[in-house]
């Protein structure tokens, strides 16, 4: 596979993956436990984040701006890791342990930071959920975004 040479061109390439990896997942996962719920309630909590309530009141536009936020978020993710990759020598030498910590970093930030301020309604924190989450987190987003990196900065420019 040919790695753009652009900066520009590896976001892209990587917001686009980690987003379609991390979506994909989340939605496999919330079929398993959503008892039937239509996937469009996935995009319609995401929403909820800026809409609040009015993002479960079934209008398609909620899925879009679902979908449109969780990629913004994916790209935001993807940009910082690809800004710190070349400052942080631990990052290069443990591709995989530097990708499963920066999951764990996103899932936590999202889960302690990003939730209590945004308009999404969630209930008490469960581990085993916790814990699904958090490795789809570091199993679609952190490795991938680090093994991205580390071929993108080994190509000479």
């Amino acid at each position: 596979m040919r790695f753009p040479s652009s900066f520009p061109g590896i976001l892209l390439m990587a917001g686009l993956l980690t987003g379609t990896l991390d979506i994909l997942s989340a939605s496999v996962y919330f079929t398993i436990v959503s008892h039937g719920q239509p996937l469009t309630r996935l995009f319609a909590y995401i929403s909820s984040g800026v809409f609040g309530k009015a993002a479960f009141n079934g209008d398609p536009a909620m899925t879009a701006w679902g979908l449109l936020f969780h990629y913004f978020i994916a790209f935001s993710w993807s940009f910082l890791f690809l800004m710190v990759y070349p400052k942080i020598t631990a990052l290069r030498q443990y591709p995989i342990a530097a990708g499963l910590v920066y999951g764990a970093i996103i899932w936590a930030f999202m889960q302690f930071i990003v939730l209590p301020l945004s308009h999404v309604p969630h209930g008490p924190l469960r581990l085993p959920g916790a814990l699904i989450n958090m490795a789809i987190l570091m199993v679609m987003i952190g490795i991938p975004l680090s093994l991205i990196s580390r071929r993108y900065y080994a190509t000479p420019r």
